[in-house]
């Protein structure tokens, strides 16, 4: 059996955020362009306080959120009529195609989540929703 030496172990340690088509500070972590990832990518996001992102849906991808800290409303689904309120310490799954807006409750912190997505290309996959 030989080790294929090309296959290793990746850290990323983001130093700065970007601003994504959802208009929200992203830490990029796991992707293809930080990792050669291939079917995933996993990021920290920050919700400003009293802050919220445009409403989008990702394409064809699903996404699991691990809430960090805050409180955050999502409203949803067509035309964002549905709503569902997390904490930290929660697990959200969002299926494909399905229109969101998050919303940070708090009007003096910011709220931080752990978003993953089964999309090495994410940030290309996001589709603006309009209500």
């Amino acid at each position: 059996m030989s080790l294929d030496l090309s296959k290793k172990v990746v850290t990323v340690r983001p130093d700065q955020t970007i601003v994504t088509k959802q208009n929200l500070p992203y830490y990029v972590g796991i992707s293809t362009a930080t990792t050669g990832a291939k079917g995933l990518s996993m990021n920290l996001v920050v919700i400003p306080p009293g802050g919220s992102p445009k409403a989008h849906f990702h394409k064809d991808f699903e996404t699991a959120i691990y809430l960090l800290k805050g409180r955050v409303e999502t409203k949803f689904g067509e035309n964002l009529k549905e709503s569902i309120i997390n904490e930290e310490g929660d697990f959200i799954f969002i299926p494909p195609g399905v229109p969101h807006k998050p919303m940070n409750l708090s009007d003096g912190e910011p709220a931080l989540a752990i978003v993953s997505r089964n999309d090495p290309n994410e940030h290309e996959n996001v589709v603006a929703y309009e209500v």
